[in-house]
């Protein structure tokens, strides 16, 4: 266990300890960036709603929900991994006998490229914009109805009670 001097075994274990908190830094990433993906695909998903109060299909497999879970997902399981490798690399160098590994980076390199080709679609996806009117609408508003009680008058409220 003493093969190596204290110094440089101290060298190895913050050199583990900086590689072990980049990927948690890469994990948080994409978690973060999964949350956000797929919270933004809902919200345009209710804006759309909104603006042409009509709801559009989505695609069951291709669509920003499905990614931002997926990015979840591999960010934990990155994270699960990153912890197993830094213990795997932590006895390695009190034993000296540290072996890299490289199967953990083509693991993330494929999943990676995966989850890109996965965003292609969403990225060439166009929806079918419906044409416009010339003539411009004003949006009905749902507060004040014709035949509510409350009327605006000179930017002003007047209540009209009804008439007993």
């Amino acid at each position: 266990m003493d093969k190596i001097p204290k110094i440089d075994r101290q060298r190895e274990h913050q050199a583990n300890e900086r590689t072990f908190l980049a990927w948690l830094r890469t994990s948080i990433s994409l978690i973060g960036f999964g949350f956000a993906i797929a919270r933004f695909g809902i919200f345009l998903q209710q804006l759309n709603i909104a603006i042409t109060q009509q709801e559009t299909p989505v695609n069951p497999l291709s669509n920003s929900e499905n990614l931002g879970v997926a990015l979840v997902v591999f960010g934990i399981l990155a994270v699960a991994l990153a912890a197993w490798r830094y213990n795997q690399v932590f006895w390695q160098i009190e034993r000296a006998d540290y072996k890299p590994n490289r199967i953990i980076v083509w693991i993330m390199t494929g999943v990676v490229i995966v989850l890109g080709l996965f965003s292609i679609p969403l990225l060439l996806r166009r929806d079918k914009v419906l044409p416009r009117s010339p003539f411009p609408t004003q949006p009905q508003s749902r507060r004040f109805a014709p035949n509510s009680k409350f009327k605006i008058q000179n930017s002003k409220f007047k209540i009209n009670y009804p008439h007993s």
